[in-house]
């Protein structure tokens, strides 16, 4: 008892002193925020406003600057050009660190520092109401009744997720990748797709009855459509949980990461964060993870995306 008392008080001395160097540390200059994605879209202005709440409430000068394409390795790549010491992170997702590194074969999830998740996406198989689709069962009976099915997709990973939904129930999409979210919700509008994946900016449409989520592509369930089903149900064992993901260089020290870590969950929490308000209509609300358990997590992610790779290759 007197041993487990001890290693008790060490635990929270330990955790005091690891809050306090988090609450006193500051970057030793500008800091540097390379955003991965196209200026004016939903990522851009999340990392942005992240970036002005803590100018406003920590004093630090924050620097946003644009560093698309590759799925966000390129931005990995801008990441690691400059100090491990806190003055530059990135604004990517954990997808960058999982599927595209993996499909790359240049790296690995410790290409770069994994720093905190800012938010999930709400991932999901959608339709436009008036097509008639009630799950993605009925989309797979529609294709095996010899009606050509268009699937929009806005990443390579979920492209191959597309595919292998298709071919483990024995049919064949058409698949179209675009680039963002936004093209395959313009996509389906359209009439260009009949049914496409979606983060969560389909949101707004399915609460209003314009669009159906037909699947969860998450391995939970989704917000808005808690009883759609899950692609387990159709023999499909890859999820895509993409989160929003701010990144240090590769080799930060855990501290400068823990601090930035504590930073950020403290102007999203803060009553009357408009960042948080942001993402909370936008991608579902906050979500946190960071330390060793964001870690574990991207390391899954990347372990996951060679499963899928391998699949869809056969």
């Amino acid at each position: 008892m007197k041993i487990f008392k001890t290693a008790l008080a060490a635990a929270c001395i330990a955790a005091f002193g690891t809050a306090s160097a988090a609450h006193e540390w500051t970057p030793p200059g500008p800091m540097k925020l390379i955003i991965a994605f196209a200026a004016g879209g939903g990522a851009d202005t999340q990392a942005r406003m992240i970036a002005s709440e803590l100018e406003a409430a920590k004093g630090w000068k924050i620097i946003p600057e644009q560093a698309t394409g590759k799925g966000g390795l390129n931005a990995v790549r801008a990441l690691n050009a400059e100090p491990a010491d806190g003055s530059a992170i990135a604004m990517i997702v954990t997808e960058t660190l999982g599927y595209n590194m993996a499909a790359a074969g240049s790296g690995g999830p410790d290409s770069a520092t994994p720093i905190t998740t800012t938010a999930g996406t709400q991932m999901a198989v959608v339709a436009l109401k008036e097509k008639g689709y009630g799950t993605l069962g009925d989309v797979i009976a529609a294709a095996k009744g010899g009606e050509e099915i268009r699937f929009g997709a806005m990443s390579p990973a979920l492209a191959d997720l597309a595919y292998v939904i298709g071919k483990n129930n024995g049919v064949e999409f058409n698949i179209i990748s675009v680039r963002g979210g936004r093209a395959v919700m313009d996509g389906l509008n359209a009439g260009d797709m009949d049914v496409g994946f979606g983060a969560g900016i389909q949101a707004r449409a399915v609460r209003a009855g314009d669009m159906v989520e037909l699947a969860s592509a998450r391995s939970g369930p989704l917000a808005v459509t808690p009883d759609a089903p899950l692609l387990t149900e159709y023999g499909v064992e890859f999820t895509n949980d993409t989160m929003f993901l701010l990144a240090g260089p590769a080799g930060m020290d855990p501290a400068v990461r823990d601090a930035i870590a504590a930073a950020v969950e403290e102007v999203l929490t803060a009553e009357g964060s408009e960042a948080a308000g942001f993402i909370e209509k936008g991608f579902g609300g906050v979500n946190m993870i960071s330390g060793n358990r964001l870690t574990a997590f991207v390391a899954d992610a990347y372990e996951q995306a060679g499963g899928l790779l391998e699949a869809s290759a056969e």
